[in-house]
């Protein structure tokens, strides 16, 4: 296992599916992006934001809700 696909360099959303149906994403930040994936897929594509864009990911999903 290389030492970037460690589980504890990986944060669960806080918005993930906490119900045990799967729907989560995981995060975690580099040195000059944040990468993003699904939890249920760890070794599948992921999407790396700038830190401007993950900032705007974070404020959509919030202002979803309501």
């Amino acid at each position: 296992m290389k030492p970037s696909e460690r589980p504890s360099d990986w944060t669960k959303s806080s918005y993930s599916n906490q119900d045990g149906g799967g729907a989560c994403i995981e995060y975690r930040t580099t040195t000059s992006t944040v990468q993003v994936r699904d939890s249920k897929n760890p070794h599948g594509a992921r999407l790396t934001l700038t830190a401007a864009g993950w900032a705007g990911l974070v404020s959509f999903a919030r202002n979803a809700d309501a």
